[in-house]
């Protein structure tokens, strides 16, 4: 977290919240799950985000030690973003949000809701594929 966004945490889920909130960074995250993306593949990937938004996001995921930036040195400039081995351990928790969403949702409409993969890649099963 930025000095401006840290505060004092006494509780280590607060402060893992504060980094992960918001309408956006969800959305940014999944998009990493499976591989190194390019801030015109985020951006476009995303409806309704300004690139504004997006840069603001992606600054603060990258100060937090979520993402990593990476600039190309060509005309026109290239830059790529990517997890963190920090960043990538997020994997498990997005996968455990799935799975609790989908009982939530089960529980409150009374209609089996099972998990999405559309919202969530679990980035094990990604490089699975990819290695088979």
């Amino acid at each position: 977290m930025t000095k401006q966004r840290q505060t004092d945490y006494t509780c280590s889920m607060a402060a893992a919240l504060a980094v992960i909130s918001g309408k956006w960074k969800l959305k940014i995250l999944n998009q990493l799950l499976t591989g190194p993306r390019r801030y015109s593949e985020i951006n476009r990937n995303i409806d309704g985000m300004t690139e504004k938004m997006l840069s603001q996001q992606l600054r603060e995921l990258e100060e937090d030690g979520i993402v990593a930036r990476k600039v190309y040195p060509e005309v026109p400039p290239r830059v790529e973003y990517t997890f963190t081995d920090l960043g990538a351990e997020l994997s498990d928790i997005f996968y455990a949000l799935e799975k609790w969403g989908s009982h939530f949702l089960t529980a409150q409409t009374g209609t089996i809701i099972k998990e999405d993969a559309s919202c969530y890649v679990n980035i094990k099963d990604a490089v699975d594929v990819i290695n088979n």
